[in-house]
């Protein structure tokens, strides 16, 4: 038997401590802790607790020793663009906004007055969307100023998290990639667009690839804890980590699904053309310098609310049961930027039906079979693009994650497209992380054999096309 890993994989509604070992040629996975994670009103802000969520950390490190499990290494990986500002003290400066904030409103066009998108896609090749770091940080400068003039040091979140572990900051390589301040061809920051956006290069830490050591932790946890742990930089971006997960050989489309839908290939280069821009896809970081050209599309999250705003008494099987009763369910476009924060979902979801006189779905089922569909119907629409632009086409969707659970939008998917849809792994974000490590410490060679190895450990369920209902319009 091979060493323990601990995955922390941190996700917008929740976050999870899992341990993986090499066994017998496959990955034995424990989930040892998993917590609540949501943003919370603070200094009139959309923000996340991050001292808290470390504080989560802790105690399932605590948790793995009442176990009696000892882990040799711990990663953590989170969702993107979010960031905490140190001061020259390394201490957080103001609260940790969230990107569902509205400070960003109406910054994206603010900077394209004085620099335009065109020369932003082309040296960054990263999808726009109003919550991306640059504008963060735009927003920032333009209403807090002084919170600027203050900053020493920025880290993303994981990266955050990994210096309270470790003391030692860094910026991850394919976290960064989100922030749309990287330059896809240098794979370093972007020195001139910073300059040009009046953001100093000095507040940015060197930039380390997935699978870098960072040493022990602080010697007041390894006091805490009883025990020292090797702390390895996954892919920290949790999208990077599942696509390392892909239990596939061959090239095909990904779909990780979660609270967000990003639905991709890998590519081996940038594509920051001018057709890549007008249909917003992104050119991501991905583990050994590879580019995960997708779209980032709405995803569950617009259930998720659902499910809230009706005081959670459907659970999400019973949705989804309702919505295979509605013979014809409206279709709205999911990636429209009302639909990322509404004060009601389902009110906006109904108004925009309205606005395109269609059916105005008024019971649980109407309304989540209108989410489900139309999610469907923007998946469908990506694939297409993606092909068009690679000049090829695909003959199978690999969808990961948590989202992989819902096996009626598998199969609607595999109607529509005509693929096959293959789901699975659920927690490939961990599982990507732990692969990170596994292969930083040697026990694994390759990318390709990890891939194998994931196939080889979890089950995998397929959908064939069928002739059955599919998205209308």
């Amino acid at each position: 038997m091979s060493a323990t890993h601990i995955a922390v994989d941190i996700g917008a509604s929740s976050g999870r401590l899992l341990v993986g070992t090499l066994q017998d040629h496959k990955i034995d996975l424990q989930e040892v802790y998993r917590f609540d994670n949501a943003m919370i009103h603070r200094s009139g802000h959309l923000c996340w607790d991050v001292d808290e969520l470390f504080a989560e950390i802790k105690k399932g490190i605590h948790i793995c020793r009442e176990k009696g499990i000892k882990p040799k290494t711990i990663g953590v990986d989170t969702w993107a663009v979010d960031y905490v500002l140190l001061d020259e003290e390394d201490q957080p400066i103001g609260p940790v906004v969230a990107y569902r904030d509205s400070r960003t409103e109406g910054i994206m066009e603010k900077v394209a007055e004085t620099l335009s998108k065109d020369d932003i896609y082309r040296r960054t090749g990263i999808q726009f969307q109003p919550f991306n770091t640059i504008y963060q940080l735009a927003a920032l400068k333009e209403s807090n100023p002084e919170v600027m003039e203050k900053a020493r040091s920025f880290l993303m979140v994981p990266d955050y998290l990994h210096y309270l572990l470790t003391g030692k900051k860094v910026n991850e390589y394919t976290n960064a990639t989100s922030t749309q301040l990287l330059n896809a061809y240098s794979k370093k920051w972007d020195d001139a667009l910073l300059e040009y956006l009046g953001i100093s290069p000095d507040l940015f830490e060197d930039m380390v690839l997935p699978g870098t050591s960072l040493g022990g932790l602080r010697p007041e946890l390894v006091q805490e804890f009883g025990y020292d742990l090797e702390v390895i930089v996954p892919a920290t971006h949790d999208t990077a980590s599942a696509v390392a997960a892909i239990p596939e050989a061959k090239e095909t489309i990904y779909l990780s699904s979660g609270t967000w839908s990003l639905l991709g290939v890998e590519n081996a280069e940038p594509i920051c053309h001018e057709k890549a821009q007008a249909y917003n896809f992104t050119n991501e970081g991905g583990v050994d310098y590879r580019f995960r050209f997708l779209k980032n599309i709405m995803g569950f999250w617009m259930i998720q609310e659902v499910k809230r705003l009706y005081g959670d008494m459907y659970s999400f099987d019973e949705l989804v049961q309702a919505s295979k009763k509605v013979k014809a369910p409206s279709l709205i476009d999911v990636d429209q930027n009302r639909f990322l924060n509404p004060v009601n979902m389902i009110e906006e979801i109904q108004a925009a039906c309205m606005e395109n006189n269609q059916a105005v779905p008024v019971r649980s089922g109407e309304v989540a079979a209108c989410v489900f569909h139309s999610l469907v119907k923007s998946y469908q629409a990506a694939i297409l693009q993606i092909e068009e632009m690679n000049g090829r086409t695909y003959d199978q969707v690999n969808i990961i994650g948590g989202g992989a659970q819902n096996e009626y939008v598998n199969q609607l998917l595999a109607n529509v497209t005509g693929k096959l849809v293959v789901s699975g792994p659920v927690e490939a974000t961990a599982i990507g992380n732990l692969l990170v490590q596994m292969r930083a410490t040697g026990h694994i060679n390759t990318l390709a054999d990890a891939r194998k190895l994931v196939a080889a450990s979890f089950p995998l369920k397929k959908f064939n096309p069928q002739k059955g209902e599919v998205p209308n319009g």
